[in-house]
């Protein structure tokens, strides 16, 4: 089977999908080797159900240009999944390869976009795996997970030229880092 690594990162008006909202996703595509594929990003439209949560927004008030970003061009949370499904499908075209979603923390998006999708296109193109690079970090670096934060890992695997949480930024941000982790990872075994 041939992986296509699917770097996702979401913002998000609260903790959790459903009470909260996802009001943007961006996602960059990469082939096994590292070059980048496609991306996707989308503004997304709150969901009519939910409240924003107290803690998130006094987060989001200390970060206003982010915050502008995600006021820009948003569509319906079902519009949405349904283009983000088929752009997904139109990565992986061969039945002989697969998806593979890549996130830090990967707990945290993979909860919003996967209940997004059964929410709104029932089905998730990813199944009900994903990659986290902060678990990958920390084997990686021999770390305790409670110690394995961006500023105790190498400076080469994090590119800070980007403004923060706006989401196809940090999506290709993270790409990047796995792939740098790969090659660490590579390095060493060849020893």
């Amino acid at each position: 089977m041939n992986e296509i690594y699917v770097s996702v990162d979401i913002e998000a008006d609260g903790p959790i999908p459903g009470d909260n909202s996802m009001l943007s996703i961006g996602s960059a595509a990469y082939d096994e080797s590292g070059s980048l594929l496609s991306t996707f990003s989308a503004n997304i439209l709150p969901l009519q159900a939910a409240q924003q949560n107290p803690i998130t927004m006094e987060f989001w008030s200390k970060q206003p240009k982010a915050w502008a970003e995600l006021q820009k061009d948003r569509e319906a949370p079902g519009r949405v999944m349904h283009r983000y499904s088929e752009w997904l499908a139109s990565l992986c075209s061969d039945p002989d390869t697969t998806l593979v979603f890549v996130a830090y923390p990967a707990v945290f998006d993979f909860a919003y976009v996967h209940w997004y999708f059964i929410h709104f296109v029932g089905v998730d193109p990813f199944g009900f795996s994903a990659l986290d690079l902060k678990t990958y970090a920390m084997a990686t670096l021999n770390l305790k997970f409670s110690e394995t934060y961006k500023s105790n890992m190498p400076k080469e695997w994090l590119n800070r030229n980007h403004p923060p949480h706006v989401a196809l930024a940090d999506a290709i941000e993270q790409g990047e880092m796995f792939f740098e982790i790969r090659k660490a990872i590579q390095s060493s075994t060849r020893g």
